[in-house]
């Protein structure tokens, strides 16, 4: 009888055994290139079951758009192989779900985080990951690479939207998030032990430790130049929430600190993190992010594994790279250089994870929540988050003559503006892709609709995407509202040094408020220039940042059903020259500090 077979042999396949008692029987029957393999995440478009099965991690995607049966189906393919190994070690299946379930066509799209971070709300930012758990783990996904609890310092910065704030404070409330993923541990359950309550819940991970959103000149894989103090009550005070949550998995950052490679720093990951703070769970590369350590990038591959390995990385992504890796690291457990123990450590933390997480006793989708997906109540919730989420920054020109709530019963209303009626855009990043794109990409409401559902049955809604002289010719409109904002991005491609509003987006709103009074409303994963006269032409102003897929949550504040309640996570400098600027900084003079926020009256 084969092993995989044989269960009553094997304490591991036991579910009424102690998780460490588990742990440590399966070590004792792995080979090297077994826990080698543990130590292996592949994030592949292409991998087939045969490639990854004897692999720990897989993080791949079906061809897009993919529905979530596709999902389910594909992770069901690729968990049915790793179960048919020789030990029948389950995957684990990640996904970015940073702001939803995103990758997948149809699944709901909440607010990035910057938005919730506007919000204030832990409850809201806890009820969000409990809902992408839900349609993650009906895809068979049981890994969300989320929650980033970066603290965000400058808005040059491309990932400024996945931090919920440029205060540790707000971050460190917003860590909710973890139990959402994993759910709430019991009372006494011991701080930085792995906790995943059950089959609805996922495996979450803080990311990047640490210090990736303080980087100089706000660049992606920067140096954070600090004390260790600073480094401490700035960027590492969320972890210690994580911590308490129980959260399993933490993703050292592609930046470095006082410039040693976060990826190689085993006296952050190792004796602070493991050792001081206490964590228990596992330590996973971000993508490629090994590759750091040398300069040029991956010019001594040996030496980048070594490295990784001893400074305290349990688990190394290397995406199409992942057998040289493979061997490589095998090749360095033999001549000594990496320590059986250090191997053993890294493949004990893994299982842990897989054991706690339930994978070995229900490894494949949970095809009962997949009416979840994209539901009416994960719908409504998103539109919740929105409306909770936007920025009143400006309220007419006379302080006494409030300009919004807008009129739902005006009789022409001019809309203006490809952000308007683009749910890409209104998405961002993370969204179907890494980078994101415009257009109609996945199911949702764009701000456009959202108008057009709320206004009353006479009024008459003009939209248009580019104005010009023409649009105003022979028309009188109550007001305009002006959708104005970003492009999808991610990472080092949102790098920006301008911060402009952009395809013309002051032109646009100049044009307008010149003839129409007029709201603006900003799309962005940031704080964008707002020159004084450009303040001063608009009637009001709103901060929606990058809501989502429901749109209909903006027309919601702006006509009036609901009062604005978002207060600003990050300061909203005046000019880039002021950059990096922080609240509590001695020569602060920003344009609307943090916490600025106005209100108005529901009809």
């Amino acid at each position: 009888m084969s092993e995989a077979t044989d269960s009553w042999r094997f304490i591991y396949k036991d579910p009424n055994q102690p998780i460490e008692a588990r742990v440590v029987d399966l070590l004792s029957h792995m080979s090297l290139k077994e826990k080698v393999g543990q130590m292996t995440c592949t994030e592949n478009t292409a991998a087939s079951p045969s490639t990854i099965k004897d692999l720990s991690i897989a993080s791949c995607y079906p061809t897009e758009p993919a529905s979530a049966i596709n999902w389910a189906d594909m992770v069901d393919s690729l968990q049915k192989a790793a179960l048919e190994s020789r030990l029948g070690i389950p995957i684990i299946q990640m996904c970015d779900s940073v702001h939803g379930h995103g990758n997948v066509f149809g699944a709901t799209i909440f607010p990035h985080n910057v938005g919730l971070g506007a919000t204030r709300d832990k409850n809201l930012v806890e009820r969000i990951a409990a809902a992408t758990a839900l349609e993650l783990r009906a895809t068979g996904t049981n890994f969300s690479v989320a929650p980033c609890v970066a603290v965000m310092r400058d808005p040059r910065w491309g990932r400024c939207y996945e931090s919920f704030s440029e205060d540790s404070e707000i971050v460190s409330a917003m860590t909710s998030a973890v139990v959402g993923y994993q759910g709430i541990p019991p009372k006494g359950h011991p701080n930085g032990y792995p906790y995943v309550a059950g089959r609805t819940n996922v495996i979450a991970c803080a990311k990047h430790f640490v210090g990736d959103g303080g980087t100089e000149l706000g660049l992606m894989e920067g140096d954070t130049v600090s004390s260790f103090e600073d480094l401490e009550k700035i960027h590492m005070k969320p972890y210690l929430g994580c911590l308490a949550h129980g959260v399993s998995t933490i993703m050292p950052s592609y930046t470095s600190w006082n410039g040693t490679r976060m990826h190689g720093h085993r006296f952050l990951l190792t004796d602070i993190l493991k050792e001081k703070l206490g964590f228990k769970g596992f330590l996973l590369s971000d993508w490629e992010g090994i590759d750091t350590i040398c300069e040029p990038y991956r010019a001594d591959y040996r030496h980048c594994v070594l490295t990784s390995i001893n400074a305290g990385v349990d688990m190394n992504m290397e995406s199409l790279r992942y057998e040289e890796y493979f061997e490589t690291l095998i090749s360095l457990v033999e001549s000594g250089e990496i320590p059986m123990s250090r191997i053993d450590d890294a493949v004990k933390r893994i299982l842990k994870v897989k054991f706690i997480a339930g994978l070995f006793e229900h490894p494949f989708a949970d095809r009962s929540l997949l009416d979840m997906v994209g539901c009416k109540v994960h719908r409504e919730l998103a539109r919740e988050a929105v409306r909770k989420s936007l920025i009143l920054l400006k309220n007419g020109k006379d302080p006494e003559k409030p300009f919004l709530p807008l009129d739902k019963n005006a009789r022409r209303i001019l809309v203006i503006g490809r952000h308007a009626d683009d749910l890409g855009y209104q998405c961002g990043g993370w969204t179907i892709t890494k980078y994101g794109t415009s257009g109609r990409i996945t199911i949702g409401t764009t701000i456009l609709e959202g108008i057009k559902e709320a206004v009353g049955e006479h009024s008459e809604v003009i939209y248009e995407q580019n104005p010009s002289s023409a649009t105003f010719e022979g028309l009188e409109f109550s007001y305009a509202i002006v959708v104005v904002g970003e492009p999808a991005y991610a990472e080092g491609r949102g790098y920006n040094v301008e911060l402009k509003i952009p395809f013309d987006g002051a032109k646009v709103i100049n044009m307008v408020a010149e003839r129409v009074p007029t709201l603006v409303v900003l799309i962005s994963g940031r704080p964008l220039v707002l020159e004084p006269e450009l303040l001063e032409k608009m009637d009001a102003l709103v901060a929606a940042w990058l809501p989502g897929s429901q749109g209909e949550g903006v027309a919601d504040v702006v006509f009036g059903d609901y009062e604005f309640q978002g207060k600003l996570p990050v300061t909203w400098f005046k000019r880039v020259d002021q950059l990096p600027m922080n609240y509590g900084d001695e020569h602060y003079d920003p344009l609307f500090p943090l916490g600025f926020g106005l209100k108005t009256k529901v009809h």
